[in-house]
């Protein structure tokens, strides 16, 4: 497919998934670090036990508390 076809199927808000190459596709700002932490064992089993209300991990919980701590510290200044 020449890239004026590309654009125009693009442009016309045509799906155009099946063209692209995703396999090396990368979100920046989202590569992954491992951190270590050390949570007191009542915040630990209050964090299990969310989890298990949920169906989640406790990684979730805590990635997804830390995003929504974050996300509002942002929009808010």
């Amino acid at each position: 497919m020449k890239a004026e076809e590309f654009d125009t199927k693009f442009d016309n808000d045509e799906d155009i998934t099946e063209f692209l190459d995703l396999s090396q596709a990368r979100r920046p700002g989202y590569a992954k670090k491992r951190v270590n932490i050390d949570f007191p064992v009542w915040m630990i089993e209050a964090l299990e036990q969310e989890a298990k209300r949920l169906g989640v991990t406790s990684d979730s919980i805590i990635k997804l508390w830390l995003a929504e701590r974050l996300d509002k510290k942002v929009r808010t200044g």
